[in-house]
């Protein structure tokens, strides 16, 4: 089953990180084919991706020119998957949050389900290295799209895998955003269908190298976006 996955990492000034997370990769999913997607770091991204290319031939990666979103990155690696006809694909972050041995227990998952996506909130203290204020913000996010939308899903997170046999191509990129609400928008929108989702409880750490892409008008505009979202999917 791991040569029919691909696995999707957007990357932006993740120097410091993207060679710790490559070794973790190889180290629980050694043959899995990789797809790094780089919105034009200026840090030295670029050049240690390249050289992980070199070494390994189940590694590829696309460079874009700008800054482009990461909910962007994650369709355009969608799309690659599809058009490569790969079975699954598996998306996570590059900054260190996300353990890739996670990977086999949604593999394992995903025979019954369409997606797997994983969950801060099934586990006591995920978020233990967390600060008071992300915290709260993030807990806020999770009851207002709950409340809002009536699900119960942690959609905002990018570490998932789909089943690309079962689900629609069409159905995973109806969300327009092309930044984080692309999470919990396309997570709400499967759900709705009638997509099975399993979920796995997973401790999110803070990132020890670099810094978080997030900034507070990010988190604004997703709370205003999710007001608008609802007015449109759940009451006009």
């Amino acid at each position: 089953m791991k040569k029919d996955i691909l696995l999707v990492i957007p990357t932006l000034n993740e120097f410091g990180n993207i060679q710790k997370i490559y070794k973790k990769i190889r180290k629980s999913n050694k043959n899995i084919k990789l797809l790094f997607i780089d919105d034009n770091s200026k840090d030295g991204t670029q050049k240690i991706i390249r050289e992980i290319k070199k070494k390994n031939k189940n590694v590829n990666y696309i460079f874009r020119p700008k800054k482009m979103g990461i909910g962007s990155a994650h369709k355009v690696g969608i799309m690659y998957a599809k058009k490569r006809k790969f079975n699954y694909i598996c998306t996570m972050d590059c900054d260190g949050t996300h353990e890739p041995r996670h990977i086999n227990k949604m593999l394992k998952l995903i025979k019954k389900n369409d997606l797997v996506i994983t969950n801060r909130f099934l586990k006591e203290n995920s978020l233990k290295d967390w600060g008071i204020k992300r915290k709260l913000i993030t807990k806020l996010r999770y009851y207002l799209v709950w409340l809002l939308l009536g699900t119960k899903l942690d959609g905002s997170g990018g570490f998932r895998l789909y089943d690309l046999k079962k689900i629609k191509i069409d159905d995973i990129l109806e969300s327009k955003d092309k930044n984080y609400n692309f999470f919990w928008q396309s997570a709400f929108l499967l759900e709705k269908k009638g997509y099975r989702i399993a979920e796995i409880p997973i401790n999110l750490p803070n990132r020890v190298t670099g810094s978080s892409k997030m900034k507070i008008k990010d988190i604004l505009s997703g709370v205003l976006n999710l007001f608008k979202f609802f007015l449109i999917h759940k009451i006009l």
